[in-house]
């Protein structure tokens, strides 16, 4: 019986499935999606991603540019099972939302193109996968395009991600004649008559029944081959039961030691009622997986999924709506009811639950309570973060959280209007809040706000909510580098009088300094050194001609003359001053004209010495493909980046390079373009280092 979940119902555990779409972008994902909540009679009319009309691509944004962007959760229910199902973004870009939502899953539906095979970001997020132990069924997806080949698709599965695919689906037609498939499983026929979205089950076609008699064998050997149960049946019988099969198909999905294949044409309404059936079948429920681990103090304790065990639950997102600030939970163990009062464990604080919601992408049906196995949203955590835990106060336990990754891509943000100012930094927080790959802080030196994030396309994202969630008007740039000034040849027994009288106590302060390139080794260049130690003072006055007071007031001054240099303003770094000499006046002499003293000092060497501009840099490691070295190279060279090492491993190969920080803005896209998304890199501080003489000169003049 195939009915509509209502909202207020609860199932038990073992028919409980929290699963996710997982794929690359235009895979098919959400239409997916659309079709799985249209056949379990949750929606009366089937949403088209290109019409804009989708239940999970809610917002704006997604319509608009026809992709997932947010990570949505919507709830069916399929042959007394409830589905709870999350459709991921498949764009690079948004990898962390793919992150956050497989640590709360139980098991995934990977979708593949027929014609593509396995691409770039379905390799990435298989991985992802991998990393979290989430089992896992692949559909094969679009079948009835031209090129379509489910073979194809299926060898790019076993080459691409390592894993064994046991086919249990034969197409039958190919590409526009596609019509159906045979079950090698049940052994029958599931056909889709044209404009119809009900499936008729016949008897396996006589053109067909040598070819799916001889799949089935094979589906039988490869199954032998990893389950010992059905190794000892197939020895005995030399082949398979159908109860023998299914079962060692559901347990090599749930240990990953196989993947079942099925496939369809999502956008025809092809192949979605046997993938929901093998989803319920073959994807593992709560209670077939181990209990949840967490800290409590110093020990490691197990929460089995059971709703009398103490409440304890992981937020995964938060996100701002019309009903006010939603807050994503999976429930582990226990049970959670409307005005309870729940602990934020890494917070230590408390949390009141106002309001419990069964999620259907951007609407919501209240429910009194949560049990374990649940995925619910809660109205009334004011601070609660994604990857916090939420607990019984009297049985505290802390979840491992998701893990976010680190930003590679900032541009600069300020508000176009001076008044918006305040509203930019709150809107910006709370941006901050919902999604923890962004990343905002404010450059020290240049004063700029800095938003960092997974790619071009995140951060122009981001930027476009600012302006419609949030009503602030923003302008976009590149975020200055922060360039450094250092001398390369440094001045001697430079003299400077301070002697200031304009009526009273005067002042007075007479200083003699060197100014020298501050190298860590002798062999060691100044730009080298720079870097690693930006400025030291001595003083080799003797005979009390200058107080010790007065000198720490010459290196309190000369530190002030640093934030400025003569080439271009920027702060000067790598150099030693040392104080000779000097001469005090017995009654106009003080701390603030030795200061004034050692910075104009200071100023007036810096002037006299010859100095170098300084760029940042960045040991950028990358990974690519072997076929893409060559490309990688080359475009590394282009950015002015010396490359110091490079291996290969495994069909892969480790370039790591320096690179001007300044050449790097904008190279994650660029990367991603030139090795067709398979390329990533991963960045870190390297110093300073001169820049070339050309490009200097550009920079003297801020």
């Amino acid at each position: 019986m195939r009915t509509n979940l209502p909202p207020n119902t609860f199932n038990p555990l073992a028919t409980v499935r929290n699963l996710g779409i997982l794929a690359h972008v235009d895979a098919g994902k959400t239409t997916v999606t659309e079709r799985i909540l249209f056949l379990a009679g949750n929606t009366h009319k089937r949403g088209e991603v290109h019409d804009g009309t989708t239940v999970t691509d809610f917002d704006p944004q997604e319509r608009e540019r026809g992709i997932t962007i947010f990570a949505a959760a919507v709830s069916c229910d399929w042959d007394g099972h409830r589905v709870n199902l999350i459709d991921t973004p498949g764009h690079v870009d948004f990898a962390d939302e793919v992150e956050r939502s497989l640590r709360v899953l139980d098991g995934a539906i990977a979708v593949f193109d027929a014609v593509a095979g396995v691409e770039p970001q379905s390799e990435s997020v298989w991985r992802q996968a991998d990393r979290h132990g989430v089992p896992r069924i692949a559909f094969v997806n679009k079948l009835d395009r031209v090129g379509a080949e489910l073979d194809s698709a299926v060898a790019s599965i076993r080459e691409r991600l390592g894993t064994v695919p046991l086919v249990v689906q034969l197409p039958i037609g190919r590409e526009e004649g596609f019509t159906g498939v045979v079950d090698l499983v049940r052994m029958r026929a599931l056909v889709w008559a044209d404009g119809k979205s009900t499936v008729t089950e016949g008897p396996v076609p006589d053109a067909l029944a040598e070819e799916a008699a001889r799949r089935r064998h094979l589906l039988e050997e490869a199954v032998a081959e990893l389950d010992p149960v059905a190794l000892e049946e197939f020895c005995a019988t030399s082949a398979l039961t159908e109860p023998t099969l299914s079962a060692a198909l559901r347990e090599l999905t749930r240990t990953g030691a196989g993947v079942v294949v099925l496939c369809g044409s999502a956008y025809r309404n092809r192949g979605i009622e046997p993938l929901l059936d093998a989803a319920v079948a073959y994807l593992p429920s709560p209670l077939d997986l181990p209990p949840v681990r967490g800290t409590a103090g110093s020990d490691e304790q197990q929460r089995p999924a059971d709703p009398a065990q103490p409440f304890a639950a992981l937020v995964f997102k938060v996100q701002a709506a019309p009903t006010g600030r939603l807050t994503f939970l999976r429930v582990y163990s226990g049970t959670l009811g409307k005005g309870e009062v729940v602990q934020d464990v890494g917070a230590r604080r408390t949390e009141r639950i106002a309001r419990i919601l069964r999620v259907q992408a951007d609407r919501h049906f209240e429910v009194e309570r949560a049990v374990a196995g649940d995925i619910v949203a809660v109205v009334g955590p004011k601070a609660a973060r994604a990857g916090a835990t939420l607990c019984t106060p009297s049985a505290p336990l802390l979840l491992e959280p998701p893990t976010v990754a680190d930003p590679v891509v900032s541009v600069a943000v300020e508000a176009r209007r001076s008044g918006d100012t305040e509203r930019l930094a709150s809107a910006l927080a709370r941006l901050v809040e919902e999604d923890p790959s962004l990343v905002v802080r404010t450059d020290p030196e240049t004063g700029q706000t800095v938003l960092s994030g997974m790619g071009e396309l995140h951060l122009e994202v981001a930027v476009e909510k600012l302006r419609r969630a949030h009503g602030v008007e923003v302008g976009v740039g590149r975020p200055q580098v922060s360039y450094r000034e250092t001398v390369v040849r440094g001045v001697t027994g430079l003299v400077y009088r301070h002697v200031k009288q304009d009526g009273g106590a005067g002042q007075f302060a007479h200083v003699v300094i060197d100014v020298a390139p501050l190298a860590a080794d002798p062999g060691e260049t100044a730009e080298g050194a720079a870097g690693a130690a930006e400025f030291a003072f001595g003083s080799t006055v003797v005979g009390g001609r200058v107080p010790q007071e007065y000198v720490r007031a010459v290196e309190a001054g000369c530190r002030d003359a640093l934030l400025e240099g003569p080439l271009g303003g920027y702060p000067v770094t790598g150099l030693r001053v040392t104080l000779t000499d000097g001469a005090t006046h017995s009654k106009d002499s003080s701390e603030l004209a030795f200061r004034t003293a050692g910075r104009f000092a200071l100023r007036a060497a810096l002037r006299a010495a010859e100095l170098a501009l300084l760029e940042p840099m960045a040991e950028v490691t990358v990974t690519v493909p072997e076929d893409a070295v060559g490309v990688v190279l080359g475009d590394l060279a282009a950015r002015r980046g010396r490359v110091s090492s490079q291996a290969a491993r495994g069909g892969t190969a480790q370039v790591t390079a320096t690179v001007p920080l300044a050449e790097l803005f904008g190279y994650a896209t660029r990367l991603r373009g030139r090795t067709q998304g398979r390329g990533t890199f991963t960045t870190r501080p390297a110093g300073y280092a001169p820049v070339p003489s050309g490009l200097a000169e550009a920079l003297r003049v801020r």
